[in-house]
């Protein structure tokens, strides 16, 4: 695959980026970057909220009356799967037949480095996408760094009381800037070649909790504790934020990471955009100013 910078010119395209998502964390970046490049972008969402140099379009993933008018004259999409007790591998799939019927030619997914091809629900959809489209990219990213500096219940519990709770253990963590995501997907939507793979996405040093709280304090001046927590301690606090499932799933996803399952960085930032992925002192850094 040939490598692109971020200042080459990306491949001309006839018809619009539809980007799912697109006031949310990644699909917000995306839809800049493309407009920035001059690309036509519809940006999707349920009130089809105004997102600066873009279409705004209504969509919502179980309101099919909104599909068809949000496809149009699209050739590629940006796919954020729909969130909490949804199930991607039950709503997607509709859609994106539709898609490749309308004319779409390039998806690129949204997953997580947690969730390999075949496996729980957007894992299905990773693994349909090849016999969907003959262009694709799934990317993986790792945690995000903006976990800890947004609306995510770690940055709630930063601000309000000085910890982050987690079931995580030792356990160390590539994280990975929304920034770094949102690069990748600009080239995946754009380069003359998709990639046709899946991307794991992490930042250049894994980081344990204890880390990251460590970080937060030195750059903020403001003491942050880790608090480490059981699996089941963990469960039963998601449980008052979300559907029980989907608590379960995340209290897993904290122990996957106590045993290791995380405590990797990939070089994919740097071959797909031309630059090194940002340090998560950096991001906080940034966040400061």
């Amino acid at each position: 695959m040939t490598t692109q910078t971020e200042t080459a010119q990306p491949i001309a395209t006839t018809g619009a980026a539809l980007v799912i998502g697109a006031t949310g964390t990644t699909g917000s970046r995306t839809a800049a970057r493309l407009t920035a490049a001059g690309h036509r972008v519809k940006a999707a969402s349920r009130h089809a909220a105004p997102v600066p140099g873009a279409e705004p379009v209504a969509f919502d993933w179980y309101a099919t009356a909104t599909h068809a008018a949000a496809l149009d004259e699209v050739d590629r999409v940006y796919l954020v799967p729909p969130v909490g007790d949804s199930d991607p591998a039950t709503v997607m799939p509709p859609f994106l037949r539709q898609a490749r019927g309308a004319g779409v030619r390039r998806a690129v997914l949204l997953s997580s480095s947690a969730i390999p091809k075949g496996g729980p629900a957007v894992g299905t959809v990773h693994q349909a996408l090849p016999d969907l489209f003959d262009q694709w990219a799934v990317l993986r990213p790792s945690w995000f760094m903006q976990n800890f500096t947004g609306a995510h219940a770690h940055a709630v519990s930063i601000r309000e009381d000085g910890t982050i709770r987690t079931a995580t253990g030792s356990g160390r963590v590539g994280f990975v800037d929304a920034e770094d995501i949102a690069a990748v997907a600009f080239h995946a939507l754009t380069d003359e070649h998709a990639p046709d793979t899946d991307l794991v996405l992490t930042g250049p040093e894994a980081l344990s909790y204890d880390d990251i709280a460590a970080t937060v304090t030195e750059v903020t001046g403001r003491p942050v504790v880790h608090h480490q927590l059981s699996y089941e301690q963990m469960r039963d606090r998601l449980t008052e934020l979300v559907p029980v499932e989907f608590a379960a799933m995340l209290a897993a996803m904290d122990r996957a990471i106590a045993e290791g399952v995380e405590d990797r960085v990939t070089d994919t930032v740097q071959r797909l955009t031309g630059r090194p992925a940002r340090s998560f002192r950096t991001h906080l850094e940034d966040e400061a100013r």
